[in-house]
């Protein structure tokens, strides 16, 4: 696959997409869709250098067999795409709802990066900092560059996830030093390179990561222990479905109080939640002692005592593990973005419970910057950081950049 060093980058681009998951990619194929003359206007900008490298990752790292969406949620404009790709693979569609498998979407990811010609459009390049335009005369961001080069774009769409790790608060609390691989977030964990026979694992969080992390352990002959500030949701998906169409958007969309808005998308994602078939797993576990679960339970105070930790719960309860691994997500906050820090300064809107209020074109307010994934929940509801909302946020995007489209004549001499 063709890359682009940062030696090779141009002094401008019309489009600046920061980020090269899947929220990245959908909106590069929609954008190709509606209009060809697109391609050599706009890169990707991220680390890998590649479309897709940190979910790659991130599956691998927690060996997960299948995604969490059905077959319709995917990358390429086609709704119906992943389907024909699929036909001659239909043992990799999982029920219920043909849930893809992660090496049967990976490989269609790849199909479509091919179809839709993108193989060279990621820089690797991580992008430190993106500075605005001062005023209207002079419309041009920069986005500053780990290596110390920049590049001026006309318009920027933040399409990557929050970098900001949710840690619970006695992690800040140990005093003392301590091996970094015992105190792990579920992001820093490569269950295919572990070793863990014998050892007494702590795995905290009650999302369907904690229990990816729970089955890899415990197929390494670990003793594990899962503990949950609540009992275990059981839900198939993590929105209730009616949030993929007009059954509860329509109502959505329709309201006007922010707060209100801000209060209907916590209350639809409840915190983590496991699947029925992930539930099914750990009960058999738990059954066969090789899992433990303490539900309603929160670990208050952790002490390294020089080749194992000393965990105190709540409930006064004492355990000793010789591993924590932290499934506790990431913070979605505008406030606390690096990226968004000198948009903020310039361009002031309201933030509501760290969400900023964008227009409906998930446009930021006084400037040409644009945001996807969970940032953009307040105007695309619960599910603007899945799959369906990549969707939803590219079928806004898109009309606006494509009907404000800058010609390149003017590109060139501005």
């Amino acid at each position: 696959m063709k890359r682009l060093a940062p030696t090779s980058l141009p002094e401008q681009i019309d489009i600046a997409i920061v980020g090269a998951g899947a929220h990245a990619l959908t909106l590069a194929t929609h954008l190709l869709q509606k209009r060809q003359g697109m391609r050599g206007r706009f890169l990707a900008f991220d680390p890998s250098g590649s479309w897709m490298s940190q979910w790659r990752h991130q599956f691998a790292g927690l060996e997960i067999p299948h995604l969490r969406s059905p077959a319709v949620h995917h990358v390429d404009p086609n709704p119906y795409e992943l389907r024909r790709f699929a036909e001659n693979r239909p043992n990799e569609l999982f029920p219920p709802y043909d849930l893809p498998g992660t090496q049967l979407f990976e490989d269609f990811c790849l199909d479509a990066i091919r179809r839709w010609d993108l193989q060279d459009k990621v820089v690797k390049a991580k992008v430190t900092a993106i500075e605005p335009p001062l005023d209207r005369q002079h419309p041009w961001f920069r986005l500053r560059l780990a290596s110390g080069e920049s590049i001026k774009a006309r318009r920027v769409v933040l399409a990557k996830g929050s970098s900001t790790l949710n840690l619970p608060d006695w992690v800040s609390k140990i005093t003392g030093d301590y091996p970094s691989d015992r105190l792990c977030h579920s992001q820093q964990i490569d269950l295919p390179t572990s070793y863990l026979k014998g050892e007494r694992i702590l795995i905290i969080g009650g999302g369907l990561t904690a229990g990816h992390l729970a089955v890899g352990a415990i197929s390494r002959n670990a003793e594990v222990t899962l503990i949950a500030r609540r009992e275990l949701q059981e839900k198939l998906f993590d929105a209730d479905p009616g949030w993929l169409g007009p059954k509860y958007l329509k109502g959505f969309w329709a309201e006007t109080d922010w707060e209100t808005k801000a209060e209907a998308i916590l209350r639809a994602r409840n915190g983590g939640s496991m699947t029925p078939a992930m539930m099914t797993l750990l009960r058999r576990q738990a059954r066969a002692s090789k899992l433990k679960i303490y539900e309603q339970c929160q670990v208050v105070a952790a002490k390294w005592l020089g080749n194992k930790w000393q965990i105190r719960c709540d409930d006064g309860q004492e355990y000793e593990f010789e591993r924590i691994w932290l499934a506790t997500g990431t913070k979605l906050d505008a406030t606390t973005e690096p990226l968004l820090t000198n948009i903020l300064d310039i361009y002031k809107i309201p933030i509501v419970k760290g969400l900023p209020v964008l227009d409906e074109y998930l446009h930021w307010p006084g400037c040409e910057l644009f945001v996807m994934g969970g940032l953009a929940a307040l105007q695309l509801g619960p599910t603007a950081r899945n799959l369906s909302g990549a969707r939803m946020a590219s079928e806004r995007i898109v009309p606006a950049m494509v009907k404000s489209s800058i010609s390149l004549v003017k590109l060139k001499s501005a």
